[in-house]
């Protein structure tokens, strides 16, 4: 029998089954949690073909998590709400690497920053997985979520009454040895840099009860959890994150793949909290088919997808 390197490996399935990919969705969407621009080299989108596809897909309203802070996010406003004034919504982006080197009080540097972006247009903050992971104070600690010195950001974020999409971790295979026991071995070796174990990494466990710290300290801030809070393989954590904080919402971009592994207890889960699970794509250029997927696997029975 030939030897097929783990990088080769791309199994044809034998199973058949019944598929049933809507074209549209059955209701109009609003998608939660997309991008339209990289930050790393400010490449866009070509906003009127997604348009197109927002169209032909169902999607009414778009939000894009993209917007960085000053002539950045001038720049991006100007971009989709100029000519689709209905269609986007902006999130700012913070320069928490800027904030958390240049003063030890960084929480009233990186407030300012999201005054200035909602008083440019800004409609929430988006806040990525980095801090909570690498991002590091100047006496080179790991700066949490529930850091006391961010409270001056969230107490702004909570006078300005915008919601916060916050990335906290990603799924759990990438904060264990990449070895044979791991399941997400094949990915981790496209991504080395999605791995999160070893020295000057925590577990996901303890970046969550940071999270859920965040959370207890202030109530009075609309925090969306991203890609399911980061918690998809354990719904029964999530249930118990949601019964106890009323502020917490979750996105399901990205996490399809967890949620099909449990479709029982995953449309159990999505019935009970239907009105605190928000719709997001992450997919960037979106497509069509892109929608249906998500759209195929919310509306009907079809097993086994790709």
């Amino acid at each position: 029998m030939e030897d097929v390197y783990l990088s080769d490996f791309d199994p044809e399935p034998a199973l058949v089954t019944e598929t049933h990919v809507p074209e549209r969705s059955r209701w109009p969407v609003l998608d939660m949690h997309n991008h339209t621009q990289w930050q790393e080299d400010w490449h866009y989108t070509d906003i009127s073909a997604l348009v197109d596809t927002l169209d032909e897909s169902n999607v009414a309203a778009y939000v894009d998590l993209d917007g960085g802070t000053g002539a950045r996010l001038a720049h991006h406003l100007e971009r989709l709400r100029g000519p689709y004034p209905d269609r986007f919504v902006v999130y700012a982006r913070l320069n928490w690497q800027w904030a958390v080197q240049e003063s030890g009080q960084f929480g009233e540097l990186l407030a300012r920053q999201v005054r200035q972006a909602v008083a440019l247009g800004a409609e929430g903050l988006k806040v990525w997985k980095d801090v909570g992971l690498r991002i590091r104070d100047l006496a080179g600690n790991r700066v949490t979520v529930s850091d006391e010195r961010l409270d001056p950001l969230w107490s702004t974020v909570a006078e300005l009454k915008i919601p916060v999409c916050i990335h906290t971790g990603d799924p759990l295979a990438f904060f264990r040895p990449a070895d044979n026991h791991n399941e997400r071995i094949e990915e981790l070796n496209r991504h080395p840099d999605w791995h999160f174990y070893g020295p000057g990494f925590v577990s996901l466990t303890q970046i969550l009860d940071e999270f859920e710290e965040l959370l207890d300290r202030h109530p009075d801030v609309t925090f969306v959890g991203a890609h399911m809070a980061a918690s998809a393989e354990d719904l029964g954590r999530l249930r118990r994150m949601l019964d106890k904080h009323p502020n917490l919402l979750v996105d399901l971009s990205e996490r399809i793949a967890e949620l099909g592994r449990q479709p029982y207890s995953a449309r159990d889960f999505l019935l009970k909290y239907s009105d605190r699970v928000l719709f997001g794509l992450d997919v960037s250029p979106a497509r069509p088919i892109d929608y249906r997927i998500y759209y195929q696997f919310l509306e009907t029975w079809d097993e086994y997808m790709p």
